[in-house]
């Protein structure tokens, strides 16, 4: 079963996130984040994808105030977070990878009290509570501590959380990290519902599956830098292939395979080590296995393990940086 989260489009057309330039060194002249340039649409879950180290936590947190940047600008709902940390926080939800939720609260009362913070009165700080929890299902909680909640139903409730003040962007680091497959489709249907009814939604991930499921849009970036940008069909779609063959031989045999699969399969774009396997990328797929396996018995090399699959963001990233998102 998997959600249906973009059955709606937004309109790209009013901007809600801005940065130039944006950029954060730490000491050690270490470049987390290396002038990034993003614009983010009213109404678009828009992700930042790329393996643990990019600098998409370091992003976020400069765009939700957490982070002071080196040099750049970033704006939120049209307010300088630099400038104006005060008052972007009043525009702003977030969803962070730690547990946030206040222990000594119930369910209900984490959100009620973080209604009233932001300046709700009791009557409708209690009805938005009480509609947050309906929707997140989590009425039947509403007066447990929190410390009895599974790990994905209190990331629904600080997802619930964020978005009780009516933030222009909620801001979700990681959000299904550890979470077991049913929890993460789980929450996926809520970020659905949202999306559905217009919030627009930043979120980093290192799951590729989560990008292309969610996302209207996303930013592949590694190293601080941006490598690539658009729907997940245009960049899997500039991989020029339609069939992604991963083989597997012994190590001392990877470069020799990479280079013959690369130079006699029919078809072939171009063939990578991508440890510990070759990649093949292909534009037709007519008896393709057959194919491989015959170059690689005319060239002495045992095959191990072949499997075929569609391009996926995962062969973007390989193309863009020679490794494996999950490395």
């Amino acid at each position: 079963m998997g959600p249906a989260v973009r059955e709606w489009e937004p309109p790209v057309t009013d901007e809600v996130i801005r940065t130039e330039g944006l950029t954060k060194v730490y000491p050690g002249d270490i470049r987390a984040v290396d002038g990034l340039d993003l614009s983010v649409g009213r109404g678009e879950i828009f992700g930042l994808l790329g393996p643990n180290g990019a600098g998409k936590t370091t992003t976020a947190g400069m765009l939700t105030t957490r982070v002071v940047p080196t040099s750049g600008t970033a704006c939120v709902g049209g307010i300088d977070v630099v400038a104006h940390p005060v008052a972007a926080k009043q525009v702003i939800g977030v969803v962070p990878q730690t547990n946030t939720l206040d222990r000594s609260l119930s369910v209900y009362e984490n959100l009620y009290f973080h209604g009233r913070f932001f300046g709700m009165s009791a009557r409708t700080a209690k009805a938005q509570a009480q509609r947050r929890l309906e929707q997140f299902r989590l009425s039947d909680r509403a007066a447990q501590p929190v410390m009895a909640l599974s790990g994905g139903m209190a990331q629904r409730l600080m997802v619930a959380r964020a978005i009780m003040h009516r933030p222009a962007t909620v801001f979700l680091d990681e959000p299904t990290a550890g979470l077991d497959p049913q929890s993460r489709l789980a929450l996926w249907e809520v970020l659905g519902e949202l999306h559905r009814e217009g919030q627009t939604i930043l979120l980093t991930t290192h799951y590729m599956e989560e990008a292309d499921a969610l996302c209207d849009r996303l930013a592949i970036i590694d190293h601080g830098r941006l490598l690539a940008l658009g729907t997940p069909e245009e960049l899997k779609a500039s991989t020029g292939a339609d069939t992604i063959v991963t083989v597997q031989t012994r190590p001392d045999d990877l470069d020799r395979l990479t280079q013959v699969l690369g130079r006699e399969v029919p078809g072939a774009q171009q063939a990578l080590r991508v440890d510990p396997h070759v990649v093949v990328q292909v534009r037709g797929a007519d008896r393709i296995v057959p194919q491989v396996f015959a170059a690689a018995e005319r060239a002495g090399i045992d095959i191990t393990d072949v499997s075929v699959a569609e391009p996926s963001l995962e062969t973007v990233f390989i193309n863009l940086t020679g490794k494996d998102l999950r490395e």
